[in-house]
């Protein structure tokens, strides 16, 4: 396999890096299927309680490879890389571990699609987001446009969308798409907000990103159901009987995920 992902791991932090940088890290086959086979490997490693994602080179990430798109293969192929793309996106979502992402440069097509997908973002004051799709006469992939309509009002999304103009980090963050601009240096800052993030119980926060990624689908009376089950079973773990005991003994909690 190649090197167009590196994956970094210390104290329980997964530090994936797409390593395409003569190529702005453009989303080729390859790096596609690298990246999505490293979520899925660092989903099922006990170690790893956090995800930090971020691009090498000058920017994170450009989008999809245009060379590689460009090489007509036919409407099947095309419709088959569509396919192996796809799965990207829906790992991000639905991993049940935590995954940020950490903004420099570009996020531009399927780049902003994937920047997104994170659970949270941390941009670097000159970031630049950008749906660049209408430049080449396509539609946003990878779950953008949904992605979009989710956190914007419709007209906003829409702008954003059949421009493609290119959004600061201070607007982004403006609108809720942002958490945190980084004012020094990036990764740094990326690594202590996802420390701060995992201090909490593996079993909460992974609960709690599934309520939060589904509760726009859900009822009043189907929420609380859920709610229910889950504090049920999270009432009877360990974490939150440490949880208890550190309160009382004025302590920093040393949660396992059991």
């Amino acid at each position: 396999m190649s090197n167009n992902v590196k994956v970094l791991v210390e104290n329980q932090l997964a530090h994936i890096l797409l390593n395409r940088p003569d190529k702005l890290n453009a989303l080729s086959s390859d790096l596609i299927k690298e990246l999505t086979e490293n979520l899925t490997a660092l989903e099922k490693d006990p170690e790893v309680k956090i995800i930090l994602l971020s691009g090498e080179g000058k920017s994170f990430c450009t989008g999809g490879d245009l060379d590689q798109m460009s090489n007509d293969g036919g409407i099947m192929d095309t419709f088959k890389i569509m396919e192996q793309a796809i799965p990207l996106t829906n790992a991000l979502i639905n991993l049940e571990k935590i995954v940020v992402s950490a903004v420099h440069g570009y996020a531009a097509g399927a780049g902003f699609s994937i920047a997104l997908a994170c659970d949270f973002v941390i941009a670097d004051r000159s970031a630049k987001f950008a749906s660049s799709f209408t430049n080449v006469g396509l539609i946003p992939d990878l779950g953008l446009i949904k992605l979009l309509s989710q956190r914007l009002p419709l007209p906003i999304a829409k702008e954003w969308i059949i421009t493609g103009k290119a959004i600061t980090s201070e607007e982004a963050l403006a609108k809720g798409m942002v958490n945190k601009i980084s004012e020094n240096n990036l990764i740094e800052e990326a690594k202590d907000f996802c420390r701060t993030v995992s201090k909490g119980s593996p079993m909460s926060n992974k609960y709690a990103k599934y309520l939060l990624n589904h509760a726009s689908h859900m009822d009043w009376e189907t929420a609380l159901m859920h709610e229910k089950m889950i504090q049920t079973i999270l009432l009877s773990t360990m974490d939150h009987k440490e949880g208890i005991q550190a309160f009382l003994e004025k302590r920093v909690p040393n949660f396992q995920g059991k």
